[in-house]
């Protein structure tokens, strides 16, 4: 049975002190035996770390300590091996880069869909008040390549950057439906949700992103695997590392 505990998280809460808190963090990590990464910036704390189950778990509850971190949820998967070479903790000027400075969901977030929701949306093929929903995936060219929801829009964008434009160009595409963005974990499609609703896009991000979906509903309405940035390259709808990785 795989015994190495993979976590990924992230949360948008104001740090004023990133560059301060890094050593701490990067020394409670490497005392813990943990490998993976840390990102932290003025607008929030996004990481991937791997190692013994208690130890992992351990570190986040010690992390939610901290009020700004509270409200940290955690996706868990398994593996036979830690993923990562090193634990590397760094400081950004965003946790994801958008390069939009106007979208801030550290003061508040996008309206969320739940996985159970859009299930219920996906099977009946309209929302609850009978509107069209559109599926926007907001990752990476190359990740999409490895699986998507069925049906879902693909603007091969090559770095997440590219997304606002290329929403702004589809945009008639979106008008008067019901937009649901998605992405790995949730970082992406919650900064793109903020910004279609900007536009004045009816938008909504999927709470817990793909891996929620996995976890929550396994592969309806997939296609493929989802592509995850560590050794395991993709997980399948069952949070297992792909055939031959």
């Amino acid at each position: 049975m795989a015994s190495v505990l993979n976590v990924s998280a992230y949360l948008f809460t104001r740090i004023d002190d990133p560059a301060s808190l890094r050593p701490v963090l990067r020394e409670r990590a490497s005392e813990a035996g943990l490998r993976g990464t840390i990102l932290l910036a003025e607008e929030g704390v996004n990481l991937f770390l791997a190692g013994e189950a208690t130890a992992v778990r351990d570190f986040l509850d010690e992390l939610r300590v901290d009020e700004r971190f509270r409200a940290l949820a955690a996706k868990e998967s398994w593996s036979d091996e830690v993923p990562f070479g090193r634990l590397l903790v760094k400081v950004k000027s965003e946790i994801i880069r958008m390069d939009r400075p106007a979208v801030r969901p550290q003061d508040g977030r996008a309206p969320a869909v739940s996985p159970d929701t859009l299930r219920r949306w996906l099977d009946r093929g309209a929302d609850d008040d009978g509107r069209e929903v559109v599926l926007v995936d907001t990752r990476n060219a190359f990740e999409v390549d490895y699986g998507t929801f069925v049906g879902a829009r693909d603007w091969r964008i090559e770095r997440f950057t590219q997304f606002p434009d290329a929403a702004d160009s589809h945009r008639d595409e979106l008008e008067g439906k019901t937009v649901v963005s998605f992405c790995t974990g949730g970082i992406r499609c919650e900064k793109a949700a903020l910004h279609l609703r900007a536009q004045g896009v009816d938008a909504y991000q999927l709470d817990g992103g793909i891996l929620g979906w996995f976890e929550a509903q396994g592969g309806a309405h997939w296609s493929g695997d989802c592509f995850v940035f560590d050794g395991r390259e993709a997980l399948d709808p069952a949070l297992a590392a792909r055939a031959g990785a």
